[in-house]
């Protein structure tokens, strides 16, 4: 099948297979409970030339995305695409650009902690427009770099 006859979800597995098992299992699993905590949100998916990058928002539009999950060769990290104005009273937030922030999943469970959740549910409170979680969850390839960056640890 080519890329243009290939389902999304086809594509994102063949974007996934470059990383190793355990990197593939940490973003399914991180995927996994971004999808129960963003329901309704459109993954935007970009493979780009530093990372797969999934993005949750409530459509096609890229300025719209609240969150994504990025696989790198040795850890996902889950990105606050607004993150700088959140309230971060543990200092989880890492980054010191104009508006994203980030922090490293050392597990998929991570996202279970009360002060991850809390700064989830502040971005999704403060979102100019919010997720409808009674929409179907769907995927869209957005972009495909031809050169990329290893997948695996070298």
């Amino acid at each position: 099948m080519t890329e243009m006859t290939e389902t999304p979800a086809k594509q994102f597995e063949r974007f996934l297979a470059k990383y190793t098992p355990e990197m593939v299992r940490a973003t399914k699993q991180s995927l996994t409970k971004m999808r129960k905590l963003a329901p309704g949100a459109t993954e935007l998916v970009y493979d780009n030339y530093n990372a797969l990058v999934v993005g949750f928002g409530p459509g096609e539009r890229a300025s719209e995305a609240l969150f994504s999950i990025v696989p790198f060769p040795r850890w996902v990290t889950l990105c606050f695409l607004y993150g700088r104005g959140l309230a971060d009273p543990h200092g989880l937030l890492q980054g010191s650009g104009s508006r994203v922030r980030h922090i490293r999943l050392e597990t998929p469970a991570t996202l279970d902690r009360p002060e991850v959740l809390a700064l989830i549910g502040e971005a999704l409170l403060n979102a100019k427009k919010p997720i409808d979680p009674g929409q179907p969850r769907r995927m869209v390839i957005k972009s495909v770099s031809a050169k990329q960056r290893p997948r695996r640890p070298s």
